[in-house]
């Protein structure tokens, strides 16, 4: 008997193009340099200010924008139980960025990444309702319930980069992505950003599923 299960609350879908350009795909390492260093600009860990769109400074840690902002939810929700939207909202939208990058490095998409829209990478993470959805003392202990997570994913990650090797000669050949390959990449993608969501970003207290899908 079938059952409907409620939906992470991070989620990763990409596009499926039927055909792709094959001088991007040969090229990719190349053309990916520019918006490369945007990206690596905005997640360097050496420390620094940046500006948001609403006008708010971020200070950016040794761990990075990210890490600086895990480690104030962690504190909010600790001390708190908040979760200040516009921290969400700027995690959001640095995380869908990264997405897109990603996307284009491993050739799921021909589309060079944009700053701003969200092209053919469909990326979702609920804002939660603290002081129903999250335990505060949580947070403490996520990253570390979440090795064997890492564990899977150093593993897949390895596969995936094969896979992607493969793929960009089946691209220059056919001019297209073999579907059960692009599934994979995208699972995995998949994975990773649930396990973020969980472990850093510290948006549900749902332990992520052990799954590709």
């Amino acid at each position: 008997m079938a059952t409907n299960v409620e939906p992470y609350a991070a989620r990763l879908n990409i596009d499926y193009s039927e055909q792709l350009d094959r001088l991007t795909t040969l090229l990719r390492l190349i053309w990916i340099i520019p918006i490369a260093i945007v990206l690596g600009a905005l997640t360097d860990s050496s420390g620094g200010w940046f500006v948001t769109e609403s006008g708010r400074h971020v200070r950016e840690t040794g761990g990075g924008v990210l890490g600086g902002i895990f480690l104030a939810t962690l504190l909010m929700i600790l001390f708190r139980q908040r979760y200040p939207r516009w921290w969400f909202d700027f995690a959001l939208e640095l995380t869908r960025f990264e997405a897109r990058v990603s996307a284009y490095l491993a050739l799921l998409t021909d589309r060079y990444p944009s700053t701003v829209e969200e092209q053919s990478v469909h990326l979702d993470i609920d804002y939660p309702d603290v002081e129903r959805d999250l335990t505060r003392w949580m947070p403490l202990v996520k990253w570390f319930l979440a090795i064997p997570h890492y564990i899977v994913l150093f593993f897949l990650g390895i596969a995936a980069v094969i896979v992607v090797i493969i793929a960009w000669f089946a691209i220059l050949i056919t001019g297209q992505y073999p579907r059960g390959l692009f599934d994979f990449v995208v699972g995995v993608g998949r994975w990773g950003l649930r396990v973020n969501a969980y472990a850093f970003l510290l948006v549900t207290d749902r332990y992520p599923p052990f799954s590709l899908d």
